[in-house]
């Protein structure tokens, strides 16, 4: 199931725009599914300017390794410490405490799906 509160990208990204206008990032259901089980993610640190279409992050699984992908241009203000010892938590939950980063944005993303969008192109 597609979550309708989220966005979505391409290479099975989320994202959920905030109240605070900030952005929480992670990887879709099908995202992980593709992957397998996560064994490293790498994350980035507090602080770091992340840049729209290019990669923030990194997910290592039993298969293959994966780029997360930004939305938008922006700030890391939070990680999700949680994965460097339990990166099955987005195997597990992906949507929920599987969440990877929390960006400031310096613009506006654009180009992402909207939850029904998404369900068609899993489905493709």
């Amino acid at each position: 199931m597609v979550p309708q509160n989220l966005f979505y990208g391409r290479t099975h990204e989320w994202f959920r725009l905030e109240e605070s206008g900030e952005i929480t990032l992670g990887v879709t259901e099908h995202g992980q599914s593709l992957l397998g089980d996560l064994v490293f993610v790498e994350l980035p640190e507090v602080g770091k300017i992340v840049k729209k279409g290019e990669a923030c992050a990194v997910l290592e699984s039993v298969k293959a390794a994966s780029d997360v992908i930004c939305p938008v241009d922006g700030e890391v203000v939070s990680v999700n410490d949680n994965l460097n010892s339990e990166p099955v938590l987005i195997n597990d939950d992906a949507f929920g405490e599987g969440w990877i980063m929390v960006i400031r944005p310096g613009g506006n993303p654009d180009d992402w799906m909207s939850p029904a969008e998404y369900e068609d192109f899993i489905q493709e």
